[in-house]
């Protein structure tokens, strides 16, 4: 009879295509907010400029230290890998998404009320990795578990 392993585990890398899209929305938002007229389009601009400065080293560019850069499956559940952290448990959401050219990893953190979120486009692993991260979170028993 076969037996599956029940262990896992991926890493990924900055997204050059998630770079791309997060620079062109921030062009169209700063775009659009020097093209109208409004009284506090100055305080829309330094907002905007704000976002990218807390975004970009920690979801896009993941060179921060609290940035999420890996996921493993084990006998004590999920686990994220971060810097800052290390490996730590986490409760996958049922509302994870997972789509041929990008994984939304919706978790929480044991204690925390909150649902965090994370964007693995397929650029960030190697194909056959991203495909296996997809297959592993679509028909994995038991992933929605609290951790123990």
């Amino acid at each position: 009879m076969f037996s599956p392993s029940n262990t896992f585990e991926c890493r990924w890398q900055a997204s050059r295509l998630m770079l791309a899209a997060y620079l062109l929305a921030q062009l169209f938002a700063l775009g659009a907010l020097l093209f109208l007229d409004l009284s506090c389009s100055s305080l829309g601009i330094l907002l905007c400029l704000a976002h990218a400065a807390w975004v970009l080293p920690r979801h896009i560019l993941l060179t921060h230290r609290s940035s999420i850069r890996g996921l493993r499956r084990d006998a004590d559940g999920w686990q994220l890998l971060s810097a800052e952290r290390g490996w730590h448990s986490v409760q996958l959401r049922p509302d994870s998404l997972a789509l041929p050219l990008i994984v939304v990893l919706r978790y929480r953190v044991p204690g925390t009320w909150w649902v965090r979120s994370i964007c693995v486009p397929a650029d960030a692993q190697v194909a056959d990795v991203h495909r296996r991260l997809r297959v592993r979170l679509k028909f994995s028993r038991r992933r929605w578990l609290a951790p123990e």
